[in-house]
């Protein structure tokens, strides 16, 4: 049989590549052969015009997305038009330098798909980890100087995003090396240390960012609770691969199967963020705040706010059912009592939410100006600042973006945030045990922050089915739960203010008749019954329930 030059270029490629003779950055694509010269994003689309206009409708494109899981602000939003976060606050007066790590290559996305459009999309920041680019007049251009190859063999050489080249933007994302996010580094596309992270290091699992993050049509699956679009709304979960794990009898241990219904993977399998490499020369340090009203000069010559680092740091835990809250531009400042600071975002849930699971978080405050007339952040004028280190200019100039006067008074404030953190899982020699959480408020306080309080004081609640036990000595946690709910098969509702109605127990007397009371409503005013539903004390008068049905019947009758 005679072969033809694509056949023979196939089978090279495959022996290459399956014998490791090239890697997959550096094997040449058959079909591109014929690309002998590069007039830029025009050359893709010859061939590629439908995956074009898949990656235009993306939110790595347009910066706006479908906000199914955010409870404020429009339907579509994001960090093109009123989002705010603690970094860079909001892009307003500089998309020219925000845009840095868009996978454009220059122009501002519109709404509206058009030629200009389609050619404004840069293929090869995702596609070729060896590509390298920079900005000339407004528009990115190849830096050859930079890069070990050359164009035309980028693009012959083209193949699916890698880790290197997904973190060349996320993992530089608020001006430094792991600054933002705090679990992502660009460690993370080399390295072979798997107690940095079991996922990613190549003496670990070696996966790509697609294993985890499902793709369809350029669209991309994840969020975390301080992203605003939902860009392919697939749910992702670690029990995708571990399947058993979210089962009571998928840990060797009964107590940690126990959990695994309330406790995210995450919690017990990320016991520090922002650790240190063993295999590079960076810290890995993440920005814990930032303040605008100190400018300084970076190595690289850039002025930049000044930001606090730290590294192996305890995360911040708490309840998350999956939606969230961020501050958008114009919204009245609010301060959160339980940190003094007006917080940007926030994960939602609660101990008693039947979809709420307790996860780690990163935590960031920063000094941010707000306009004093109006209670609202200032979207200050980065393009000003990071030329001058005016912080006053930037600010005059950020209010006049905002169509308020350049003369308006400010004031600074601190603000913070909660971000999700996901990566740098240990191996699982390296997972919390039960006292790194039960036995001392170090980690987390259960009890004063979580919600674990006992409904009332101990003697009350003892009182509900023994004698009164003042006086007596305080017995060991674990000792004192096991026996009244895996001996007695008590609910969670005897001695707290929240149940647990999926683990089948006993629940308390009052919460039984509150339950069915509730059930009985609802059927009597036409509304679906859930399952076992339970109510709390919410307006602290001691009488756990009459208050609250009234609440939930009032709300039945409103939907």
């Amino acid at each position: 049989m005679k072969l033809g030059s694509l056949h023979v270029a196939f089978l090279v490629f495959f022996v290459c590549t399956h014998f490791g003779i090239l890697s997959l950055a550096d094997a040449v694509v058959p079909e591109h052969q014929a690309i002998t010269t590069w007039q830029g994003t025009s050359t893709c689309l010859q061939c590629h015009e439908t995956e074009a206009q898949e990656v235009f409708g993306s939110t790595h494109y347009q910066w706006l997305g479908d906000t199914p899981y955010m409870n404020d602000g429009p339907e579509i939003q994001g960090k093109l038009d009123i989002g705010v976060n603690s970094y860079c606050i909001n892009i307003t007066g500089n998309w020219n330098g925000c845009g840095a790590c868009h996978v454009g290559l220059g122009d501002r996305p519109t709404p509206q798909v058009n030629d200009t459009q389609l050619e404004n999309i840069d293929c090869l920041i995702c596609h070729q980890e060896a590509y390298q680019r920079v900005k000339v007049d407004g528009r990115f251009v190849p830096d050859l100087d930079n890069m070990a190859i050359s164009i035309v063999e980028a693009a012959q050489t083209v193949h699916k995003p890698t880790r290197v080249a997904c973190l060349k933007c996320h993992a530089k994302g608020g001006g430094g090396d792991n600054y933002k996010r705090g679990d992502l580094a660009i460690a993370h596309g080399t390295t072979s240390d798997r107690n940095f992270d079991v996922h990613m290091a190549s003496s670990g699992a070696s996966l790509d960012c697609q294993a985890c993050h499902l793709t369809e049509q350029h669209l991309m699956a994840g969020r975390g609770s301080d992203l605003r679009p939902t860009d392919l709304d697939v749910a992702m979960s670690c029990t995708d691969c571990h399947e058993n794990k979210a089962l009571s009898s998928g840990h060797g241990q009964s107590p940690i199967g126990r959990h695994a219904g309330r406790v995210a993977c995450q919690s017990c399998h990320i016991s520090t963020y922002a650790r240190n490499a063993a295999d590079t020369s960076a810290s890995e340090q993440t920005e814990v705040h930032r303040d605008w009203r100190l400018p300084h000069t970076t190595s690289s010559g850039a002025i930049h706010p000044t930001p606090t680092l730290a590294g192996d740091l305890i995360p911040e835990y708490a309840w998350w059912d999956g939606t969230s809250v961020s501050y958008l531009l114009y919204e009245d400042a609010v301060i959160d009592q339980a940190t003094g600071a007006i917080a940007t975002s926030r994960p939602l849930g609660e101990i008693y939410g039947t979809g709420a699971k307790l996860y780690p978080f990163k935590y960031k405050t920063a000094s941010q100006p707000l306009v004093q007339n109006y209670n609202q952040l200032i979207a200050l004028d980065t393009s000003v600042y990071f030329s001058t280190g005016d912080a006053d200019s930037a600010i005059r100039s950020g209010l006049e973006n905002m169509n308020y006067s350049p003369d308006e008074p400010y004031e600074w404030v601190q603000t913070d945030t909660l971000q999700l953190i996901t990566h740098e899982v240990t191996p699982a020699s390296a997972a919390l045990s039960c006292t790194d959480c039960h036995a001392n408020t170090n980690r987390m306080n259960l009890v004063g922050d979580l919600g674990y309080q006992l409904k009332d004081s101990r003697s009350v609640v003892c009182r509900q089915c023994h004698g009164d036990e003042d006086g007596k000595d305080e017995p060991e946690y674990l000792w004192i739960h096991d026996e009244h709910v895996r001996g007695e098969g008590y609910d969670c509702s005897w001695c707290h203010t929240f149940s647990r109605p999926e683990r089948g127990l006993q629940v308390a007397p009052l919460m039984a008749k509150l339950r069915d009371l509730i059930t009985i409503l609802r059927v009597l005013v036409g509304t679906p019954v859930a399952p076992a539903q339970t109510v709390i004390d919410v307006n602290k008068d001691n009488r756990i329930g009459l208050a609250e049905a009234v609440d939930i019947l009032r709300e039945i009758s409103n939907n």
